[in-house]
């Protein structure tokens, strides 16, 4: 069964594998699939699940809502996002002011068929609203009872450090960041996850096979298999591609092999046990498009790397690895 770990300092606890919906529910598969997938990690011992607002314009959280439909809502972790326009995309319907995250709160609930989530996350900064806006928002949505938690995902160091006073002030419980990080995208480290460290926040990392690229699939010098997301346009062919098209990564990447086969795990297993060794990780983010696929990435679970193979896995990929924190603040938008 997959192992829990605490949000930050909270005392909520949440699977160290938790289930996401990015690019699936909604979009890249059928209903049924989705809460096959969705059953499976159930059946694996997953109850954190993160999905957003925005994900297939609002048909993830619908789909997620119908799935879970029936589940003890007691034993389960749900966590969303506000932030990107929905719908009509009015002056009003994206960002971080008051008006957008009262009323997406209640779309939210709506579509996941619940009276609160667990977390309830800032997909991005705004640079446009105050903070203190913001955070005053995020204050009347936890004493409402409609979030109990509040989380921030792909924020800087300052960002985070500014938010963490304004909820301490509030008396906000603020307790995760959900950043992108992998064995190929390591730009928290420097600075976001001192920060989190010493302010008690906990990292929710979403892609940490990489987009798949960790899988091994993408073999270098033969082109992209069909059905995969580097051939879909629609479904992040354009972030995995700054990968894919790089064939130093790629055969560093088949390079790993002998690692995973030492440990007994496939390559997409050890980069998700990878990202849980960071202890600042409480959760990595898994997507499927089939059943069995959770049923594989649980297996990360529990896994323990030892140093010299951690040690190994650096010198493998070498300066193929992002590393430069100045890219987590590219993440936001300058104007919304």
């Amino acid at each position: 069964m997959v192992a829990y770990r605490n949000l930050g300092r909270s005392g909520l606890k949440v699977t160290e594998i938790t289930y996401g919906n990015w690019l699936t529910h909604g979009s890249q598969v059928e209903n049924d699939t989705a809460k096959a997938c969705v059953r499976a990690a159930l059946d694996a011992g997953i109850t954190s699940f993160d999905t957003a607002d925005v994900y297939a314009n609002t048909a993830a959280e619908t789909v997620l809502g119908e799935a879970l439909k029936g589940e003890r809502r007691d034993g389960l972790e749900v966590f969303t996002k506000v932030f990107w326009p929905t719908g009509p995309r009015g002056a009003n319907d994206r960002g971080l002011s008051r008006k957008h995250i009262l009323r997406s709160i209640e779309g939210s609930l709506e579509r996941l068929q619940t009276d609160y989530v667990d977390l309830y996350q800032a997909h991005r900064y705004d640079h446009v609203t105050p903070l203190e806006e913001t955070m005053q928002a995020f204050a009347d949505v936890v004493r409402s009872g409609k979030a109990l938690y509040i989380g921030v995902s792909e924020w800087t160091a300052e960002q985070i450090r500014a938010g963490v006073e304004l909820a301490r002030e509030l008396h906000v419980p603020l307790v995760s960041n959900q950043p992108q990080y992998s064995m190929l995208w390591r730009v928290i480290e420097e600075q976001v996850v001192p920060a989190s460290e010493e302010l008690g926040l906990s990292q929710v990392v979403w892609s940490p096979v990489a987009q798949g690229v960790l899988t091994g699939k993408y073999l270098p010098g033969a082109p992209a298999p069909a059905g995969s997301r580097a051939t879909d346009e629609k479904g992040g062919a354009q972030m995995v591609r700054r990968f894919t098209e790089n064939q130093d990564v790629l055969a560093r990447v088949q390079a790993l092999r002998p690692v995973a086969d030492e440990l007994g795990l496939t390559l997409a297993q050890l980069a998700v046990a990878w990202v849980l060794q960071n202890p600042n990780v409480a959760a990595a983010l898994i997507g499927a498009s089939r059943p069995e696929q959770v049923a594989e990435n649980v297996k990360a679970s529990g896994v323990v790397i030892p140093a010299e193979l951690m040690t190994r896995i650096d010198e493998v990929l070498g300066d193929v690895v992002v590393r430069d924190p100045a890219l987590t603040a590219q993440s936001s938008p300058a104007a919304v």
